[in-house]
């Protein structure tokens, strides 16, 4: 048997006069960022330092990981959650050796998400693994399984490239149950013989599981998404409809304006500020009430929950804050029929940061949403611009 051998970055210091002393190169495969670590160490001194050296094996150069998070780990996570930063988030797919792991040692699986696979390293802080990383666009295991990048081909190209057959002795992958919907364990142990068990929902549970023989108690596979857990995906939801906001604010603004002597400011700012306000309360209505909220507004759909929260908005900006929503019965058509829709839309989005539904519940709710959109933004223009023409005295 082969015995593995770790380069860490102490061995750096001996670099040898390949080595150069700038950053490291982008690699598009954890075996690129090993072999470079054993081939010429001291050229990796910008390593991530999540990337402590490499493991050479009867495969090739595997990268050598830690468990623990570091400032810029944390810091990601927050930029992450907050921005489209976290399509940016990956690390490069294939295997890495999480501490000192021999060819006994067990292979989990994850996705390039960076977020996925600092959470799955840091659970198994302790434990000596092999962590094989799928390309999955930076997407998390569960959208990425729904949307088939977490999927059974990407399972055996990247089980294939790292050449594991190699590597461990056994012949057994632990899949996150997340991943089932992407993963057909039937399939990938038949063209690579590798067995795929499908381990706790919960990564912080992969110690326990591990202690009791690979087994999962009930509440390992229960999907824990606490009110907390909605509230932190809410910033994903918030920042996108926000950047939109400007474009909004200048239709409305331009919309309100419009004279037969030109678009005068006053009539734009007085006539436009009522409905300025109801576009951020329905952003907030979909994108942060609606999630917050979840199990407890009535309907499975998420498009019906954020339609009735956009309602129940206008009607409290309506009752409590004495705009003039009332100057003519089509600005206040348009105020049930749009903002509502709009804060639906806002709250449809949502289905891709929840384990509530399915690929299939969210195609049919936006084979039936998405025309229903599209109809109340029409027919909330048609009446503003009725309402325009009877202003100028034409109707």
């Amino acid at each position: 048997m082969q015995k593995l051998t770790f380069i860490t970055k102490e061995l750096q210091k001996a670099g040898g006069p390949c080595c150069g002393t700038g950053p490291a190169p982008d690699s598009s495969c954890s075996g690129e960022i090993a072999r470079n670590f054993l081939s010429c160490p001291s050229s990796n001194r910008n390593a991530p330092p999540w990337i402590t050296g490499a493991v050479s094996t009867p495969a090739g150069a595997v990268p050598q990981i830690v468990a623990e998070w570091t400032f810029a780990d944390r810091w990601g996570m927050v930029k992450s959650r907050t921005g489209a930063y976290r399509m940016k988030y990956t690390v490069a797919p294939g295997l890495y050796a999480l501490g000192e792991p021999d060819r006994n040692a067990d292979v989990f699986v994850t996705a390039n998400y960076k977020l996925s696979f600092d959470i799955l390293r840091r659970s198994l802080k302790g434990l000596h693994a092999w962590v094989l990383v799928l390309d999955t666009k930076s997407i998390n295991v569960w959208c990425a399984a729904g949307k088939g990048a977490f999927g059974t081909d990407e399972l055996v190209k990247r089980l294939t490239e790292a050449r594991l057959d190699a590597i461990v002795a056994h012949r057994r992958l632990i899949v996150p149950q997340l991943g089932a919907v992407g993963v057909k364990a039937g399939a990938v142990q038949k063209r690579t013989g590798f067995r795929v068990s499908f381990g706790p929902v919960e990564a912080r549970d992969i110690p326990a599981y591990v202690r009791a023989g690979y087994t999962k108690t009930r509440e390992m596979t229960k999907m824990r998404f606490s009110m907390l857990d909605r509230m932190v995906l809410t910033p994903m939801e918030i920042n996108p409809a926000m950047r939109k906001f400007p474009w909004f604010a200048a239709a409305v603004l331009l919309i309100f304006g419009l004279q037969p002597t030109g678009i005068l400011f006053k009539q734009a700012w007085t006539g436009g500020l009522p409905f300025l306000f109801l576009g951020l309360v329905s952003v907030f209505a979909g994108a942060f009430v609606t999630p917050v909220l979840l199990p407890w507004i009535p309907g499975r759909s998420f498009a019906v929950k954020g339609w009735i929260m956009g309602i129940l908005s206008v009607l409290a900006v309506d009752q409590l804050t004495g705009m003039p929503l009332h100057d003519g019965a089509f600005r206040l058509a348009v105020a049930y029929l749009f903002f509502p829709a709009m804060s639906s839309y806002i709250a449809l989005q949502f289905t891709g940061s929840t384990t509530f539904t399915g690929m299939s519940g969210v195609k049919k709710e936006l084979k039936y949403g998405v025309p229903a959109y599209i109809g109340a933004a029409a027919a909330s223009l048609v009446l503003l611009i009725v309402q325009k023409i009877r202003e100028w005295g034409v109707l």
